[in-house]
């Protein structure tokens, strides 16, 4: 018996069905850190009252540069997943772009935007 090239179309629409939900939910992450950015979301009074405390000000700016820093990590985690609904609609999903073989259904539930299996990534590690 050979060994399994692709998954069928089946498993490739259970795996749509769970980047779909994983992107709905980062989209919606994503909003709420640039929202926290840009201060959208405030509907109080701090953006127009005066501040002196200045340590109050350098986390606020703190927090902001970190809010930024997830909103980028959460933009680069998008991109990845409607990178792996592309693979899905070339039925090319699943398949490590290293050896050609299948990834296992394991790593693509809790990775699923993975490229590499396991031993590939293991090994790029090392060079």
């Amino acid at each position: 018996m050979s060994e399994k090239t692709r998954y069928t179309d089946e498993e490739l629409q259970e795996f749509k069905q769970l980047i779909l939900e994983k992107l709905e939910k980062a989209q919606r992450d994503y909003n709420l850190y640039r929202a926290y950015i840009t201060n959208t979301e405030g509907n109080d009074t701090a953006d127009t009252s005066p501040t002196f405390k200045v340590l109050e000000e350098g986390a606020l700016t703190l927090g902001k540069e970190e809010a930024g820093r997830m909103a980028e990590r959460q933009l680069k985690f998008i991109n990845h997943l409607q990178a792996a609904l592309v693979r899905i609609e070339n039925k090319t999903y699943g398949v490590c772009r290293v050896t050609g073989k299948l990834i296992p259904k394991e790593r693509l539930r809790a990775v699923p935007h993975a490229t590499l299996a396991i031993e590939a990534k293991q090994q790029k590690g090392r060079l």
